[in-house]
């Protein structure tokens, strides 16, 4: 087969079945992580989007969401709607994830302010944020790797 005879759908429905966690499974390190959450932001080229995993108490997979889209440079990110989620599927535990267009990895005073927010917030209803992902293009930054959770 002629690899420019291969579409970008076909390329991308390969990774999404390579790379994404299926339920009930765990994701053991940040880089798997990013690999299971860069298929959610294959459309997002020019928007920001929010997504986020929802895991049990044993921090298997539960689903992955995109609650929140927004522009080229920002995307409203909305606690409460959050927290509704994590109650109507009983999770215990959350990775966040957002993507930065521009393909700049380092964290934003938002991105920081957001993670902190919702931190509090699920804390107080005693459900961990494990890691907060940000993809860049082929690349990520992970918060819990830079010890900013």
């Amino acid at each position: 087969m002629n690899i420019s005879s291969i579409s970008d759908s076909a390329i991308l429905e390969e990774y999404v079945k390579r790379f994404t966690i299926k339920a009930g499974k765990g994701i053991k390190t940040s880089r798997e992580a990013a690999d299971h959450f860069r298929a959610y932001f294959a459309d997002a080229a020019k928007r920001e989007q929010f997504v986020v995993c929802f895991l049990n108490g044993q921090h298997r997979v539960l689903v992955t969401e995109t609650l929140f889209v927004g522009s080229i440079t920002t995307s409203a990110v909305y606690p409460r709607e959050v927290v509704q989620r994590i109650l109507d599927l009983g999770a215990a535990a959350v990775m966040l994830a957002h993507n930065h267009p521009s393909g700049e990895l380092t964290p934003s005073s938002s991105d920081r302010a957001v993670t902190k927010k919702l931190s509090v917030a699920l804390e107080s209803i005693d459900v961990d944020v494990l890691d907060h992902i940000i993809i860049g293009g082929a690349e990520y930054f992970s918060f819990s790797d830079h010890r900013l959770i």
